[in-house]
């Protein structure tokens, strides 16, 4: 198939720091290409793949100096889909719903993944206007908000099967991995690891928001515990950060979508201890590749049982459930659906996006 990925201009593809959107895009790009199918990639100049690149702008919005105009990038973004739409069998969003307008009048078979929360106020009634688009949730959970799209599957994230090695070692610290900010828990995973007496080693970004946040709320904190910050990682100190931790910890407050670093720890067999809310209950199998927990005390005392897990097991439904290989594979499927079942006209310059008619998608 000519498949098209459309990924985010905020980072790379893959990311160079942060980014898990970017990075998924990448291992999706990846592996569609081994499976045999001719991918372009439409994404920021600075990304590396195997796929024909279409850069939109020269280098991703976080990174770029002098700070670009995100707006500006994403028309330019989707000026150069529309150029290109009837090449492809299959067009492959993953920029939310800027986009919808736009593909819904190409004639082009479209799917858009939704990355993000969607408990957001008037965005149910903004996508009602496009009841054709076909979306797929990266959890199930991840739907609740808007029941009455049109939602064609759910698939999970995978990333690559050798991008981690696991390490069968008990581990020496519980790890924190992801953004100091409140939703994410940093300070829920202090109080824990105090209290169970371990080390705590926290690998993150600062977001420019929350900098009260840290100084008020996690620096004493930190300041009067046997906490580390080790800074923000990337994928190869990843690896050894996730293989020598007895346990990731991860004490969310709110909807996950999915929670990369979930399966991240999976890969390098360390069991996940964290917060029954969003994707949780569907990625971590409790009792078997971490604990599912509803408050502090809970999680206190899963770490008092984490050894009873067997990290090759944890591996194992790694291997079974989350590679990329699987997510690549679970979305040709839904792509030869929508192809299928899409009425396709080969005319896309002859009618202008001004006067298009809807088309109709899914998957």
């Amino acid at each position: 198939m000519r498949i098209a990925q459309i990924a985010p201009l905020a980072e790379s593809v893959p990311p160079k720091l942060y980014g898990g959107t970017e990075r998924v895009v990448h291992w999706l790009t990846e592996e569609l290409i081994a499976l045999g199918h001719e991918v372009t990639l439409f994404a920021s100049a600075d990304s590396v793949t195997r796929a024909e690149l279409v850069p939109a702008i020269p280098k991703a919005l976080r990174l770029a100096r002098p700070k670009q105009d995100p707006s500006a990038a994403c028309a330019a973004l989707l000026a150069d889909v529309a150029e290109q739409a009837s090449q492809f069998d299959l067009i492959h969003s993953h920029i939310e719903w800027i986009h919808l307008p736009l593909l819904q009048r190409l004639e082009v078979p479209f799917l858009t993944t939704l990355h993000v929360r969607l408990d957001v106020a008037g965005l149910g009634q903004v996508l009602s206007r496009f009841q054709n688009a076909p979306f797929v949730s990266i959890s199930n959970d991840q739907r609740r908000p808007l029941p009455n799209v049109r939602w064609l599957a759910t698939v999970y994230h995978g990333l690559p099967k050798d991008s981690l090695k696991p390490s069968y070692e008990r581990g020496r610290y519980l790890a924190f991995l992801g953004r100091l900010a409140p939703e994410k828990g940093p300070d829920v995973a202090i109080r824990v690891a105090q209290r169970a007496n371990m080390p705590l080693r926290i690998a993150a970004k600062l977001p420019r928001g929350h900098s009260r946040y840290f100084k008020e709320q996690l620096q004493p904190l930190i300041e009067a515990s046997r906490t580390e910050l080790v800074g923000e990682v990337d994928d190869t100190r990843k690896e050894g950060f996730l293989q020598n931790a007895t346990a990731l910890l991860f004490p969310i407050d709110w909807p996950e979508p999915f929670g990369l670093v979930m399966i991240e720890a999976m890969a390098c067999g360390t069991p996940v201890i964290a917060f029954r809310r969003g994707s949780v209950p569907e990625i971590i199998e409790n009792g078997l590749t971490g604990f599912v927990v509803d408050n502090e005390e809970e999680a206190i005392a899963a770490v008092g049982r984490v050894h009873e897990l067997d990290r090759r097991s944890i591996r194992a439904a790694f291997d079974k459930r989350f590679t990329a290989r699987r997510m690549a594979q679970n979305y040709v499927r839904h792509y030869r659906e929508l192809t299928r079942h899409t009425p396709r006209i080969d005319k896309v310059a002859a009618h202008p996006i001004t006067s298009a008619t809807l088309a109709t998608g899914d998957s």
